[in-house]
């Protein structure tokens, strides 16, 4: 038999010359928008990192509102745009809490509210640390009492069992007047419980804390225990209240075990806590898939509650990697959206600071297989300014800090990657990056606050 194996390497070679010359047809459109260009060798060409530059032009035209007050920024730091208004929600309020941090009876507390870009303690962690050298405190602060991940978060050891736990993002089943700050709520079988033990593993100020508190709601009568350390049981038993409810133990404390021994079928369970009573604790609140709005569906009476049981000093509201998309240029809608959310967070808690934290970078390819930065991430960075200055809180441009244009990319491809394949999510060397950057520029921010407030008092 005549061997006609040649042929199939002739035909590959004209299937792959035909690939690469429709590279060369021009443009197609099918409706508004342009077919992506074939090109087999997006992936190795030269200048697979060239960008598209979107013109002032076709961003939405919207009036800028000045800063109540920024310095020039010394090289390497993106500053925070304060734009407090008569209700003093900027930074003045957090700077004032870390200059004191020494002189008061309770740790200063941020808040710090995302999606999955801080999943698992991500950017938080460093963040976390970097406050607690330079101030003091211990503790990785507020763990819902389940996580669909526990083995994710590095910088805690989470056990439970025994819990039913509804989530903002279930499908079914949740009752929006039933969460808590985190945007969960879990209801308690007979004998169930939660373990925090601390660790040293990612940072070592994790390796104690002080003191541990349970989060719950019951207007039925409720009794639990605390077991530090393994040791001797310390059981409470209370009468219910209408309102949010939390218990606290104190010690050298490296590991707590929360039981729960009698509760009513409908008690609501949220959180326990590993804190110092000095210092500075920063929780992580992280909700995957959020673009934010879903916590002005959090109780206002629940939030008033946490601001006199778990006071913040600041909270940070970062979002966005769910809300832009590919075309999307003018995201004035979500800006409204989310100025209803910070109207409920500023009532909510009347003297704390609020930061919004813009998105940073993200890329996808263009129609000729190159990345470039999501177009509809500068609209969105442009909205999220707006809000800040609407609201009258605070802002900082994360995808500047980052470095702008291909920064996502830079990130991907350092060595060793500082981001994920994905060009979206950063990972743990990313996020301290990142953590370092937004340190920094509270610390120049609180720099420059006092030379101002030192210059007005002459």
């Amino acid at each position: 038999m005549k061997n006609k194996l040649h042929y199939t390497f002739f035909l590959v070679f004209l299937v792959t010359l035909g690939l690469m010359l429709l590279h060369y047809l021009p443009d197609i459109r099918v409706g508004d928008r342009t077919l992506r260009k074939v090109d087999l060798l997006s992936d190795v060409r030269s200048d697979v990192f060239e960008t598209d530059t979107i013109s002032a032009d076709t961003l939405p035209s919207l009036p800028l509102i000045k800063p109540a007050f920024i310095d020039s920024c010394k090289s390497g730091i993106e500053c925070i745009e304060d734009y407090s208004d008569s209700t003093s929600h900027g930074m003045s309020h957090f700077y004032e809490a870390l200059s004191g941090v020494k002189e008061m009876k309770r740790p200063v507390r941020i808040a710090y509210f995302g999606d999955s870009f801080i999943e698992g303690d991500i950017l938080t962690a460093d963040l976390r640390n970097m406050f607690q050298k330079e101030f003091g405190g211990k503790g990785v602060g507020y763990v819902s009492v389940t996580s669909k991940f526990p083995g994710f978060r590095p910088t805690v050891k989470h056990s439970f069992s025994g819990w039913k736990t509804h989530n903002v993002t279930d499908s079914t089943g949740f009752v929006r007047n039933n969460q808590d700050i985190s945007n969960t709520y879990s209801y308690a079988s007979e004998g169930a419980f939660t373990t925090l033990e601390a660790t040293g593993k990612y940072v070592s100020n994790l390796e104690s804390c002080t003191s541990s508190s349970i989060f719950y709601l019951t207007s039925d009568f409720l009794c639990l225990s605390a077991q530090i350390n393994s040791c001797v049981e310390q059981e409470f038993c209370v009468r219910g209240d209408s309102t949010l409810q939390s218990i606290t133990v104190n010690g050298d404390i490296k590991s707590v075990k929360w039981n729960i021994k009698k509760a009513s079928s409908n008690a609501l369970f949220y959180a326990v806590t590993m804190d110092s009573d000095t210092g500075v604790i920063l929780d992580n609140f992280s909700t995957r898939g959020s673009s934010g709005q879903q916590l002005l569906g959090i109780p206002f009476s629940v939030l008033r509650k946490y601001n006199t049981l778990r006071k913040y000093d600041l909270l940070v509201v970062q979002y966005g990697l769910n809300v832009a998309f590919e075309g999307g240029l003018d995201y004035t809608y979500y800006k409204d959206g989310m100025k209803s959310v910070i109207s409920h967070l500023k009532k909510a808690f009347p003297d704390t600071s609020i930061l919004i934290v813009s998105i940073g970078d993200r890329e996808t390819k263009d129609e000729n297989g190159n990345l470039r930065t999501m177009p509809g991430v500068k609209g969105l960075i442009r909205s999220q300014q707006m809000l800040a200055a609407e609201t009258g809180v605070s802002f900082w441009n994360l995808y500047n800090a980052m470095g702008g244009e291909g920064s996502m990319s830079k990130l991907v491809n350092s060595k060793p990657a500082m981001a994920n394949y994905d060009y979206t999510h950063i990972n743990f060397r990313g996020g301290k990056h990142i953590a370092a950057l937004l340190f920094g520029a509270i610390m120049y921010g609180k720099e420059q606050y006092e030379k101002k407030k030192a210059y007005e008092a002459e």
